[in-house]
């Protein structure tokens, strides 16, 4: 356990991050558990301070021997990297908070690790997806959900975060759709007349009623959808179509942006279509080589 000076400096700026940034109980979950996790073996390997002081002693041995640890115990290189990323911001948010050195922690490197680059599903596959979940429910309601869900997915760029977190009033779907993603950041993406659709269908034959105010998708019970069910329908359908198991829900908004690019899309439109808030996340996003790069980067220079 941790001391209750670093309890409550822990879940405020957890809070914080919940009232300002918006971020999802997911990523507040994680980030809970890699703090923790570094304050515990801080304040057994510092040993005296307890609250919020012992973060101003931390110095460059102390986080090289959390990360020495943090391996022995079979942190693998990404895992670790992920943890260095919640700590330091934690670490900034104390320090700008109560005044104190934070070099030590914010200078931290994180351990290389070789990126595994999303795999996209290829455009008939992805169709096939969605005619499978279609056809496996057991209720017609639950059939147009599911596939409304994966044409989101794939015809928006959504996260299944954001499509999960569409509010009912956002029915009758228009041309664009208004989307709060990470850190709170909006973003404007159009909708394709297929996606519309799907989502009118289902809405005609949810049984639960879709008002202002509540989810536009619901579970069997009422309740808004979890995304463990949508992984799950795709399990299944990807079982019965003989796809690997990177088909995934969120490998349709890979795939969203890879079809993008290859029919001719402009990297930086499809940044803001997928809202990140780097060209090189995209870029990992698209599987794009740097052969495909070169080209956008030669027609859209001005000196080009």
């Amino acid at each position: 356990m941790i001391s209750p000076g670093l309890g409550r400096a822990l879940e405020d700026w957890l809070d914080h991050l919940r009232g300002v940034r918006g971020a999802p109980a997911s990523t507040l979950d994680a980030y809970r558990a890699d703090v923790t996790a570094f304050l515990r073996f801080q304040q057994e390997h510092l040993g005296e301070e307890s609250g919020t002081a012992l973060l101003a002693r931390i110095g460059v041995r102390d986080m090289r021997a959390y990360m020495a640890h943090a391996r022995a115990r079979g942190l693998s290189a990404r895992s670790l990297a992920r943890a260095l990323s919640s700590v330091r911001a934690f670490a900034r948010h104390r320090a700008e908070r109560d005044g104190f050195d934070a070099t030590a922690i914010l200078s931290a490197r994180s351990p290389k690790y070789l990126r595994r680059l999303p795999r996209p599903v290829a455009e008939d596959a992805a169709r096939d997806l969605i005619d499978a979940v279609d056809a496996n429910a057991a209720e017609p309601w639950v059939a147009a959900r599911d596939a409304a869900v994966l044409t989101l997915l794939w015809g928006c760029g959504l996260r299944i975060s954001e499509a999960l977190g569409l509010d009912a009033g956002v029915r009758p779907l228009g041309a664009r759709l208004r989307i709060l993603g990470k850190g709170g950041k909006e973003r404007v993406v159009p909708v394709l007349p297929v996606a519309a659709q799907a989502v009118e269908t289902y809405a005609r034959l949810c049984p639960h009623p879709l008002v202002r105010g509540t989810a536009l998708f619901r579970g069997v019970r009422g309740g808004p959808l979890n995304p463990r069910m949508v992984s799950r329908a795709m399990e299944l359908a990807r079982a019965q179509l003989g796809l690997p198991a990177t088909a995934t829900p969120h490998a349709l908004r890979h795939s969203f942006a890879t079809h993008l690019l290859a029919a001719g899309g402009d990297l930086r439109a499809i940044q803001e279509l997928l809202g990140h808030a780097s060209l090189s996340t995209t870029q990992a996003y698209t599987g794009v080589d740097t052969a495909r790069l070169m080209a956008v980067y030669e027609k859209a220079h001005p000196r080009g």
